[in-house]
């Protein structure tokens, strides 16, 4: 009798618990889908349109395209104080220029920005001065710019905040509101510290590489590859302020470039299991005593001068991760929380510049953006039409990085000579390269054509003045390095998008004609 009240019990209790969970749902669905309801009431009486979440680079830029566009823009930042980074100080030309697409290229001056004209490149004793080209299929001016981030972040804020159709306001979103499969808003707590919600047809998440709501729309993770080691040495100037010095060191690249008219960014890259600490002083002898002898007798000393006024050393982890499209509706990802590369090439401000002007080209023809279905097809074709811009600069800033790695190996330390006098060696071989990095010639196939150049070069070098065995060897090893460079990216971006030259020039009339948009 006992067993059987028992089980009476357990299966009552048991009832109770699945009506009550069935209800919870049911209700909070129907909770969602009233809220949403009135919010597109709302929307008819001047509610947002779109809730960009980060007012960084990207979503401060996004932000300010779509409202001049007649869209109502609902941004929620997380920290409204200016940025204090040490990544995005570096605007490539062709970064310029599509800032100038979406008429915010003012909010580069004024910052104490500074003129880049080209690369210092340093090997070994060896110097080579390369500059951005005289391109007359570049509609721009051929020179980049250098700045505090922090700065640069807070005019695209102003800018965007002073257009009456954007509403920035401070808060930390905590998750994305789902129903159905379909991002109706966000959840957020404002700066009075209260939770509440947000709703508008369609979410953009643009909240950085840490971002917190990626893993709720795509599943690729971010693979830490490197660490960035900077910090400021204020107060002095470099010799050729306009050059970027690129210093080919051990374990790999050394930067400095002024980020105002008084101070200069140092910068190196070390990798994983070989950081020291900076709270007991290591770091501090590392850069001393290993990093300082590498850097060229005409700026050590301003290397050194940040480190001996006690300036703050940050140590930043450099990450690498595919860009992938979500599978639900309502919702797109921009900038470092959608795709990255490594940032020896600093042009991931221009990608994300690039996905915004193509965004919202795509965005314009749509008068309501209530219709999920249409917004997936915008989202699909967004993917496709940006890879000439980001799969060039992802595969060559990847690539790249790895050239710039010193190594005892035989077949890589041919290859990052071969990189060094390719680079160096002037013509159409420089030109061609410069406006690669510059972002100025997005053409996949015209940075395959050279990365093979380097690698021929390369070979060459390991084969004179006439073949050996150990040369064979090496060579073919080098010829295996740098298809492991590129084929990973093939595989990636998409071959017929990488070897595609009709989708590289549609781009560039698209986007980078004096006359586009």
């Amino acid at each position: 009798m006992d067993l059987v009240f028992t089980h009476v019990c357990l299966w009552t209790l048991l009832a109770f618990v699945l009506t009550w969970t069935v209800f919870y749902v049911n209700n909070r669905q129907r909770k969602v889908a009233k809220l949403a309801d009135a919010a597109t009431e709302e929307r008819r009486d001047g509610g947002a349109d779109v809730i960009i979440v980060g007012a960084g680079v990207g979503g401060s830029a996004l932000a300010y395209a779509l409202a001049k566009d007649g869209r109502r823009v609902h941004v929620i930042e997380r920290d409204m104080r200016e940025p204090v980074r040490m990544m995005g100080e570096f605007m490539q030309p062709g970064g310029r220029l599509l800032l100038s697409k979406l008429g915010l290229e003012d909010c580069l001056e004024g910052i104490d920005e500074q003129i880049a004209t080209g690369l210092a490149v340093y090997k070994d004793g060896q110097k080579a001065l390369v500059s951005f080209p005289e391109d007359n299929d570049f509609p721009y001016e051929p020179t980049a710019r250098t700045f505090y981030n922090g700065r640069f972040v807070q005019r695209l804020r102003q800018k965007a905040s002073s257009h009456p159709n954007v509403r920035l306001e401070e808060g930390t979103v905590k998750s994305l509101i789902e129903e159905k499969g379909v991002i109706k808003g966000v959840t957020y707590k404002n700066s009075a510290g209260e939770e509440t919600t947000a709703f508008a047809p369609l979410t953009v998440v643009c909240d950085g590489c840490y971002s917190n709501l990626r893993r709720s729309v795509n599943d690729n993770n971010a693979e830490v590859i490197s660490y960035q080691v900077g910090y400021v040495s204020k107060n002095c100037q470099l010799e050729d302020p306009e050059k970027l010095k690129l210093i080919m060191s051990k374990p790999s690249f050394s930067m400095l470039y002024q980020i105002s008219s008084t101070d200069v960014r140092c910068v190196m890259e070390l990798f994983p299991g070989n950081i020291p600490s900076i709270s007991n002083g290591e770091m501090v002898a590392y850069l001393k005593n290993t990093m300082a002898p590498q850097v060229p007798p005409e700026f050590r000393k301003i290397f050194l001068k940040g480190i001996d006024e006690g300036a703050q050393i940050k140590v930043m982890p450099t990450k690498r991760m595919d860009a992938t499209l979500s599978q639900k509706q309502g919702v797109i990802v921009l900038g470092d929380a959608f795709n990255m590369r490594h940032p020896a090439i600093a042009s991931g401000m221009m990608v994300v510049l690039s996905d915004i002007l193509i965004l919202r080209s795509l965005l314009q023809p749509l008068r309501n953006l209530s219709d999920a279905s249409k917004i997936s097809e915008v989202i699909k074709s967004f993917y496709v039409i940006r890879k000439p811009m980001s799969a060039t600069v992802n595969t060559l800033g990847n690539a790249f990085s790895q050239v710039l790695v010193a190594s005892t190996d035989e077949a890589k330390e041919a290859m990052r000579q071969g990189c060094f006098e390719y680079l160096s060696s002037g013509g159409f071989r420089t030109s061609g390269m410069m406006a690669l990095l510059g972002g100025m010639n997005p053409k996949p196939l015209s940075l395959i054509f050279h990365l093979c150049g380097i690698t021929l070069s390369s070979i060459g070098k390991l084969l004179s003045p006439f073949p050996s065995p150990r040369g064979i060897w090496h060579s073919l090893r080098l010829f295996g390095l740098s298809m492991k460079m590129l084929v990973p990216h093939l595989k990636a971006e998409g071959v017929s998008q990488m070897l595609s030259p009709a989708s590289a020039a549609a781009y560039r009339k698209s986007y980078m004609a004096a006359t586009a948009l």
